[in-house]
């Protein structure tokens, strides 16, 4: 099952990761990045991205024969 967060990013199988860590960063609301406390919440968020990219690039990688 993908992540909801993941899916609203609406990012291509293609993307790079630098494009995913892009795009999560814009997910967030201002007034969340700002907030330093929520620094390690925020690099959680941002990893879960790119692992929720990296298993939809592998399960797209899977042959099916």
């Amino acid at each position: 099952m993908t992540d909801p967060a993941y899916q609203r990013l609406g990012l291509p199988v293609t993307a790079s990761p630098y494009t995913v860590l892009r795009a999560a960063v814009r997910a967030l609301h201002p007034d969340t990045r700002a907030v330093r406390g929520f620094r390690a919440a925020r690099k959680r968020f941002y990893r879960q991205m790119l692992c929720a990219h990296a298993a939809r690039q592998a399960a797209d990688d899977t042959p099916t024969d």
